[in-house]
């Protein structure tokens, strides 16, 4: 409710002052600090709207991406999943891009290609780079990817999963912790080492290949 009557602020600021005036004089100064800071109001009133407009604008886009397709992108989601969990102790092979053994990036590779016909680059630093819309960690949706930077390099991404849901995610993780199974997003290693999601079922085709 204060949102929609800001506009009025600077308004009613001007019209207080212009009375006040009426009764007792006003320097020169105070008049240009008064309409300085009428000014500032108004600015700082249109900068939010601005950043409300920002918010909802990037919310629009993720509906629009799905929206308007011959598909329902929870349909896809659950089914690579799905597919991903009766996969869960394959052990974890590096450049591994079958159920003989995957690398992180070649997991979820190989779900996307399988259960959505989607081609997906072949690296994690490749992956993070595919043109779909950024997701916030809060707005977090099954089959979203999950970007880690889990090499020590803070931002450079070295690990991706593919996110379940409750703050839980299926990955392919290394040798020693026994390759693919689920992780928390909540735990302080994952926490701290996550940098970015993406919606790449937004790139999905609108005719789904069957699977084999």
């Amino acid at each position: 409710m204060l949102n929609r009557f800001a506009p009025l602020v600077p308004l009613a600021l001007v019209t207080l002052l212009f009375g006040c005036a009426a009764h007792s004089p006003v320097s020169q100064q105070e008049q240009q600090q008064q309409v300085k800071n009428s000014a500032t109001a108004q600015s700082s009133v249109l900068y939010q709207e601005a950043l409300n407009q920002e918010e909802t604008a990037t919310e629009k886009e993720l509906a629009d991406f799905a929206d308007g397709k011959s598909y329902q992108l929870p349909v896809l989601a659950d089914s690579i999943l799905e597919r991903g969990m009766s996969l869960i102790g394959t052990r974890y092979r590096f450049g591994g891009t079958s159920e003989a053994g995957f690398d992180c990036s070649g997991f979820i590779g190989y779900l996307f290609r399988e259960e959505a016909g989607m081609n997906l680059p072949r690296s994690t630093r490749e992956m993070i780079n595919v043109d779909a819309p950024l997701v916030a960690r809060n707005k977090l949706k099954p089959g979203d990817l999950l970007f880690f930077a889990t090499n020590g390099r803070r931002g450079r991404v070295s690990h991706a999963g593919i996110y379940l849901g409750d703050d839980q995610f299926i990955h392919s993780s290394s040798r020693k912790s026994g390759g693919v199974r689920v992780d928390s997003l909540g735990d302080s290693y994952w926490s701290k080492t996550f940098i970015e999601a993406k919606r790449a079922l937004a790139m999905a085709p609108t005719v789904v290949t069957a699977r084999k």
